[in-house]
């Protein structure tokens, strides 16, 4: 029989394939002549109408030698298959079209090492495709790839490892490896002969160049399974970063990248990034910023904007001369169309801007220009940490003037127009900055600038909320008639005094303090309280009283579980963790503390405001405000007393609460401001005792 394979599409039998053809002839085959009719007549029916290139027939047919010759066959197939162009979808699609995907995947626990090394082979090319990728999750054929990482076969181990980084691009496999113990196995390959690091691989022997690729493949599969949080956390307690931070110093550049590849996915959990400076990588990461190869400058900057956050971090970058490197690869024209690179090194430059002495390290080296050129790139995250590093540099007032000088603040404005959440509230921390200069203000009203920073009260993010409300803060204390600006925001001010309903302190801090400001005019502050702030605010303080009581009452639980460990251990484990928690918010409510008292202190010119905080039951609970340890909040607290102190009740009320022995504290402090709030709350309880003695003596 003469197949359609053969006469109608043309293709000339390579000299494996007749090899193929003498054995599938020499042996009982298992298809008869039906059988492969039948196969002929589905193949011509497929390719009715269609023009489909000889490439395809010659898979599928190869695809069924695999399926029904012997072990030898099964072999020069797979070398056949090997041969061709495997990065074609059509090629692709023919394997996956005849079954071949779960053929391949059977030969994987194949006993023949030439059979496993063909089949791996194939699957390492073909797992760039998704489809394929998903194919080899679905069949099993990751928990497969697994198992091969123990065979001592280096080329078996090398073939596995970077099938396995080609496939853990999807989730599921990533998982599969993990809970398959793929990762320590993965880690293991990385364990090389510190020699054969540093041996250039001209000077290698072949043996010793197939341990590197080892190092390589390995590197590369935990580079791909390092974008879950879960794996990186296996990682980290395998102690892979120790291995990473002695490969980082490699002489190999094709292992340096998937090892800084892995470093800066890593570096986003805070135990890593500990890890990281412990194991004193940050002075390698600075150093490898000059390295010739964009991809390692793009990883190293990457894993150093992670890693920032940290205060330690940024002056080591400062102290080894990260800072000058950084700031030349955002000025280099010829970087700027590698928008991934422009990122890491921005956001670099962004986070060792938070400490002032790297600010002034980059003032020297010309940093505003540089990032004032870059807030018309036309990458979001590019101008996202640009903006971020001008918020951080703006601190000081001399770059003010500099990036008003630069004409960066109408761009900063138009930028607010944007739906971007993180570049519209590094755009608000920005211009935050920048309304504290005069100047820069009134080309901020000139721009609409307020207005447009005002319409973010209404965007999703409490992060972006936050910091609208926090920019408010000095547009409204430095803009020309604050007051009738503010008026003139049709609805703006209902919609501030909402947001007193938010779940989070940072934006009810930051309201609170914009709330402050605004009641400083009076119009406004009677607008708002028509808007029921005065209650909002009450609610508030006994809400932060109700917080502060269960605080205490967990702190009373955890010291009662210490006094018998073995009895109550469990609840300790939790009670500590919970008590830590409860830490972490009580430091972030002395923010809001602060504010929320100024914000009080304010709305009680207005009216009756100040009888009713006393009605509301406000008093007393802003009184344990002075048992704080924070100034800030002990000078808004003794403000917002004396206003309430003008009312009897409340001065009853505060004597009742102990006030008077906190005001004898305060009044003795070195700031004008507590001192003179302080007196005057005392001298008002005093002339309500006289009073009260009096009118008894009277009567």
């Amino acid at each position: 029989m003469t197949s359609h394979y053969e006469e109608g599409m043309g293709v000339e039998l390579g000299p494996r394939v007749m090899m193929v053809r003498e054995l599938e002839a020499n042996q009982d085959s298992s298809l008869d002549d039906e059988s492969e009719e039948d196969e002929d007549d589905r193949w011509r029916e497929l390719v009715r109408g269609h023009d489909v290139p000889s490439d395809y027939w010659h898979i599928q047919k190869l695809i069924k030698y695999m399926k029904v010759g012997n072990q030898t066959a099964t072999t020069v197939a797979l070398a056949c298959l090997k041969d061709q162009d495997l990065n074609s979808d059509i090629n692709q699609m023919a394997i996956r079209d005849c079954g071949g995907m779960e053929v391949l995947v059977n030969l994987l626990e194949a006993q023949e090492l030439k059979c496993k090394l063909g089949t791996l082979a194939v699957l390492k090319v073909i797992s760039l495709n998704i489809d394929c990728r998903r194919a080899i999750t679905d069949l099993g054929g990751v928990q497969q790839l697994v198992e091969i990482l123990d065979d001592p076969a280096r080329d078996l181990q090398i073939l596995a490892a970077e099938t396995i980084a080609n496939v853990c691009k999807i989730r599921k496999a990533r998982k599969i490896v993990r809970k398959s113990g793929g990762i320590p196995k993965l880690v293991n390959l990385l364990d090389a002969d510190p020699h054969i690091l540093d041996t250039p691989r001209d000077d290698m022997s072949p043996e010793e160049v197939e341990l590197v690729d080892v190092v390589v493949a390995g590197a590369r599969a935990l580079w791909a399974l390092s974008t879950s949080q879960k794996n990186k956390e296996a990682m980290r307690k395998t102690g892979v970063v120790r291995l990473l931070a002695r490969l980082l110093r490699s002489g190999h550049s094709d292992i340096r990248v998937p090892i800084m590849g892995t470093v800066q996915q890593c570096a986003t959990e805070a135990n890593f990034q500990l890890a990281i400076q412990t194991e004193g990588m940050i002075p390698d990461l600075v150093e490898f910023l000059d390295a010739e190869n964009t991809e390692i400058q793009k990883h190293c900057a990457s894993a150093i904007f992670k890693c920032a956050e940290d205060p330690v971090t940024r002056d080591i970058v400062r102290d080894h001369g990260g800072l000058e490197p950084l700031v030349a690869l955002a000025k280099n024209e010829s970087h700027q169309e590698d928008k991934a690179l422009i990122a890491a090194v921005t956001g670099a430059i962004w986070k060792c801007a938070i400490s002032m002495d790297n600010v002034r390290r980059l003032n020297a080296l010309g940093i505003i220009p540089v990032v004032t050129r870059l807030l018309n790139d036309q990458d979001k995250e590019v101008v996202t940490n640009v903006v971020g590093a001008l918020a951080e540099c703006c601190k000081v007032a001399s770059n003010r003037a500099e990036v008003r000088a630069h004409n960066a603040i109408k761009p900063l404005v138009l930028h607010l127009n944007g739906t971007h959440q993180p570049l519209l509230r590094n755009v608000a921390r920005a211009l935050n900055e920048c309304a504290k200069d005069k100047e820069c203000m009134l080309e901020i009203e000139e721009l609409d600038g307020v207005r447009l920073i005002w319409s973010l009260l209404k965007n999703d993010s409490p992060d972006v909320q936050a910091e609208a409300a926090w920019a408010l803060c000095p547009c409204i204390m430095n803009a020309t008639d604050s007051g009738e600006m503010v008026r003139s925001f049709v609805g703006g001010l209902e919609l501030i005094v909402s947001l007193l309903k938010s779940p989070h302190t940072n934006v009810l801090a930051s309201v609170c303090a914009a709330l402050a400001r605004v009641a400083m005019d009076r119009e406004n502050l009677a607008v708002i309280t028509d808007h029921g702030v005065v209650p909002m605010l009450a609610q508030l303080v006994l809400t932060l009283d109700a917080q502060e009581k269960e605080r205490a009452k967990s702190r009373r639980k955890g010291q009662r579980s210490r006094r018998d460990p073995d009895k109550y251990s469990e609840k300790l484990f939790s009670q500590t963790h919970s008590q830590y928690y409860a830490e972490m918010a009580q430091a972030e409510n002395e923010l809001l503390r602060e504010h929320l008292a100024s914000a009080i202190a304010n709305c009680c010119s207005w009216n009756n405001n100040c009888h009713q905080f006393g009605a509301l039951d406000a008093v007393r609970p802003l009184v344990s405000y002075l048992e704080s340890n924070n100034k800030a909040v002990h000078r808004t607290t003794s403000l917002a007393l004396h206003q309430l102190s003008t009312d009897p009740y409340n001065c009853i009320t505060m004597h009742h609460a102990g006030v008077v022995s906190y005001l004898l504290e305060t009044i003795g402090s070195s700031d004008e401001v507590l001192q003179e709030a302080s007196a005057g709350c005392l001298s008002n309880i005093r002339k309500l005792a006289l009073s009260a003695e009096k009118f008894k003596y009277e009567n």
